[in-house]
């Protein structure tokens, strides 16, 4: 859907805007705060209960799970500096190319 990129690069930017806001009002503010190793876990709490919603609740949960997953794994990136059309470059490359040989790639790698 037209505007859908929108919708992250908008997130992206709010959440880049609140690291600098008052912990004491800004959730996102208190997350920066605490650091990699909190927003991580963070992040993969929501990616478990997006899981855990995929099998066993509903289509509205998941819909809600996934929301939060995202927005933690924003969170991640801009904390880390990952601009999301690096994301994107790396997915674009990976058009055509089957997963399996991806994951070969890698092993041959480490």
């Amino acid at each position: 859907m037209p505007g859908d990129e929108q919708v992250l690069k908008q997130l992206y930017d709010v959440i880049e805007n609140r690291k600098a806001a008052d912990p004491e009002t800004s959730y996102t503010a208190r997350l920066f705060g605490k650091g990699t190793h909190k927003i991580a876990q963070k992040m993969g709490e929501e990616a478990v209960e997006t899981a855990i919603a995929a099998v066993a609740e509903s289509q509205e949960r998941l819909v809600k799970e996934s929301a939060d997953l995202i927005y933690h794994l924003l969170v991640l990136w801009v904390h880390k500096g990952v601009k999301p059309p690096l994301v994107w470059e790396e997915l674009e490359k990976r058009f055509g190319t089957s997963g399996i040989a991806v994951k070969e790639a890698r092993k041959k790698k480490d």
